[in-house]
């Protein structure tokens, strides 16, 4: 007879698949897949950005106990402190800007692209209802985070597309974090940010609240960067921002990668489909946020699931735009197939 638990989650497998991804609907493991014995911990990283969410929801709801004795969730701040947590391996699923793995993957650190879940989050949060375009911001001051990363490479990119020097026709202003951005622009210290979600709604939340409102002016969503990138490009508006990366010791358990991948699958799913709870659940973890903003932010964001070999045509085109600008961001050079993370069936067909 099949012990109760068992049954029970194949049911809830079944369930879930009716709304999942293409690429996660796959039969539910079967005990001879599942790995042997629990791992005694597993940890799931990331920033404080909308691509964490669904790892904070498997973290709390124990949708891993059967695969981990132990499931928690760790926030990285700066691109520097997320190159050292994965080159340590001090994280086993780690959620970051897509061109990151590529650079750490090319510099010789072991890992896989497992997929792509945010094509859309970047703004240009603006005091001016007018800006709606690139060109818009030509002679005004743009502040951002991250100098040198992918938001920054991004905006230059855009603003040369739109036959601009971004150099000489805006003034670009780089503060340390994206809430140091937001609370400059809450504060009249600057007119327009670029931002990512939560930030975003972050800022519009508290730009009409007692007692920023006295001081704040009115915000607007002025430049959707991602429509930016179909307009000026002629592609697709969206752009595969981040996703979900593997490494350290677990590396080659394909049989943990499945699991995975089905539980990532589902928390996407409850995230989108309970905003309200997602954001008292992400404040219990990231208490520089609001519930309110979190919920927002999952309203707009344009989340879809997509396995890496699946999205690896729109990183390709985005990682060759990234390296016109700057080299380094990627390591020189397009990943190759080892980079790419396919199921165990799809790599033995394509050998």
């Amino acid at each position: 007879m099949t012990p109760p638990k068992l049954s029970r989650r194949r049911l809830l497998a079944a369930g879930a698949a009716l709304a999942l991804p293409a690429f996660a609907q796959q039969p539910a493991a079967t005990p001879a897949a599942t790995p042997a014995r629990r791992i005694p911990k597993l940890t799931l990283a990331g920033p404080f950005a909308t691509v964490s969410y669904p790892l904070i929801r498997m973290a709390e709801s124990g949708a891993l106990a059967d695969v981990a004795e132990q499931v928690e969730f760790v926030s990285w701040k700066s691109p520097d402190q997320l190159r050292a947590m994965a080159v340590n391996k001090l994280a086993d699923f780690l959620a970051m800007p897509s061109n990151v793995p590529a650079n750490l993957y090319n510099k010789g650190v072991p890992l896989k692209l497992l997929s792509i879940t945010i094509w859309g989050i970047l703004w240009v949060l603006t005091r001016d209802a007018n800006i709606k375009r690139i060109e818009d911001l030509k002679g005004q001051e743009l502040t951002m985070h991250f100098k040198g990363d992918m938001p920054d490479c991004t905006f230059r990119l855009l603003a040369q597309k739109a036959g601009m020097d971004p150099d000489k026709d805006v003034k670009l202003r780089y503060v340390a974090t994206p809430m140091e951005a937001m609370q400059l622009l809450l504060m009249r210290r600057t007119d327009n940010a670029l931002l990512a979600e939560p930030a975003v709604s972050m800022g519009l939340r508290k730009s009409g609240s007692f007692p920023v409102s006295i001081i704040a002016p009115e915000l607007h969503r002025g430049i959707d960067i991602q429509a930016e990138w179909g307009r000026l490009l002629g592609r697709a508006p969206r752009i595969p921002q981040a996703g979900i990366a593997m490494l350290g010791g677990q590396l080659g358990n394909a049989a943990l990668i499945e699991r995975f991948q089905q539980a990532h699958a589902e928390a996407i799913q409850w995230c989108k489909a309970h905003p309200e709870e997602c954001g008292k659940m992400v404040v219990k973890h990231i208490d520089t946020l609001t519930p309110e903003a979190v919920a927002d932010a999952m309203r707009v964001d344009k989340a879809e699931l997509v396995s890496a070999s699946q999205a690896r045509p729109e990183l390709e085109f985005f990682y060759q735009q990234l390296a016109q600008m700057q080299p380094g961001l990627i390591g020189g050079k397009l990943p190759d197939d080892g980079f790419y993370y396919q199921p165990p069936a799809a790599a033995a067909l394509a050998s």
